[in-house]
């Protein structure tokens, strides 16, 4: 498997652009993807119970597993705007159906921003119709997804599947209201392989639990955010089977591409200056020790702490103890990058010069070791900053 350069467009068929249309006062805020050919998809979606109205556009259209466009906006969340809100959604994926040239029900959705606004439909419809795909510049797309975002998240890989060369692209937004079960935030994922829609589901669905769920900026979960799986085929590969060599180098890919833009969300969280990676072993199953790792780069003391670069034990092993898994508090082991800090529950002496370098690191790995079973599992989060505050004081405004 190979990182390469390149866009949400890489994988063969697919095209992408972005435009300001003008929902937002000067970046890009409107985009789409498209496939020469109808794809099949997957997708997983907020567990918000407050769900904005592109949610159910999109859920109707999955309903045949296959997509061949994706259309988002960023600036207005068209989130808790009623009947209207769900008229204009539904509008939105008639007139990019229109303006492609492809069935409504093959269009999915998505869109992100504030919450209680209706989307301005003329200035959307003007978007939409100069939307030009012959004229596509895909990292347009990229930044046309982004809110109060501080860079793009992208990565690109391929591999070699059954005598075929493979490639799969995923992008991604996300920096404030990240607390995903799922999703608080959009990610798309596209791919040339040839698998099943039932597969992808099932893949996508597994994969979320591991990587876009164990990530948290700052405990709020959206209303409007998804993740949409596309693969159309194009590769030309034999259909990948479950259980097979095919399967466990596609998953591999897969598993690359979710972590990754699941930890460049987390390191892009709202004045973010540092990743919390939190690593938990020893655990009895490996969903408690997901959960013990969400909970340390979920502590706002624990977060507080690494933005003031203090070696803080004890707001850590407080996290530990009350994530609501099976731990036992005499065994416990946990260091801070390279740098041991208990050992059975019993503080350990440690430099503090190596320490203060380690603190002083852009990433921040904590390892716990619960020395009471062989599961383990990660979580990613940022600390937590003066400038979370002044972004989201100001955010409506």
């Amino acid at each position: 498997m190979q990182i390469i350069d390149g866009t949400i467009a890489s994988p063969k068929g697919f095209q992408a652009t972005g435009l300001h249309a003008g929902l937002k006062k000067i970046k890009k805020d409107l985009g789409v993807i498209y496939s020469e050919v109808p794809a099949n998809a997957a997708a997983v979606y907020t567990t918000n119970q407050v769900k904005a109205a592109p949610i159910f556009v999109t859920k109707t259209a999955l309903k045949n597993q296959s997509l061949q466009a994706i259309v988002v906006n960023s600036g207005v969340a068209n989130a808790c705007t009623g009947k209207i809100g769900m008229e204009n959604a539904k509008k939105m994926q008639a007139l990019a159906a229109a303006h492609l040239a492809v069935d409504q029900e093959n269009v999915a959705i998505a869109s992100t921003g504030v919450i209680g606004k209706q989307l301005p439909m003329s200035v959307i419809e003007t978007g939409i119709n100069e939307l030009d795909l012959q004229k596509a510049e895909p990292s347009a797309f990229h930044e046309a997804i982004l809110t109060t975002d501080t860079n793009t998240k992208e990565i690109v890989v391929t591999e070699k599947i059954n005598g075929q060369l493979v490639t799969m692209a995923g992008v991604a937004k996300g920096s404030g209201m990240i607390h995903p079960n799922m999703a608080t935030m959009l990610a798309f994922i596209t791919t040339d392989a040839c698998i099943s829609a039932q597969l992808l589901q099932t893949l996508l669905a597994q994969k979320t639990e591991t990587t876009f769920n164990q990530i948290t900026v700052d405990g709020d979960t959206s209303t409007n955010d998804m993740v949409l799986v596309l693969a159309n085929g194009l590769a030309k590969n034999p259909v990948i089977e479950e259980n097979s060599a095919a399967y466990e180098k596609f998953v591999a890919m897969f598993q690359l591409v979710s972590e990754t833009l699941a930890k460049m969300i987390a390191k892009d969280g709202e004045g973010a200056t540092k990743l919390i990676e939190a690593q938990v072993t020893g655990a009895r199953d490996a969903l408690e020790a997901r959960l013990v790792a969400k909970k340390i780069v979920g502590s706002s003391l624990v977060k507080t702490a690494i933005f003031g670069e203090d070696p803080n034990w004890g707001r850590i092993i407080c996290a530990v103890g009350y994530a609501g898994s099976q731990t036992d508090p005499e065994k416990i082991d946990m260091w801070i990058g390279n740098q041991q800090l208990l050992k059975r529950s019993q503080p350990q002496l440690f430099n503090k010069k190596i320490m203060k370098e380690t603190l002083e690191k852009e990433t921040i790995i904590i390892k716990v070791e619960l020395n009471i079973g062989t599961e383990s599992g990660k979580a990613w989060g940022c600390d937590l900053t003066y400038k979370y505050i002044e972004v989201n004081a100001l955010y409506h405004t």
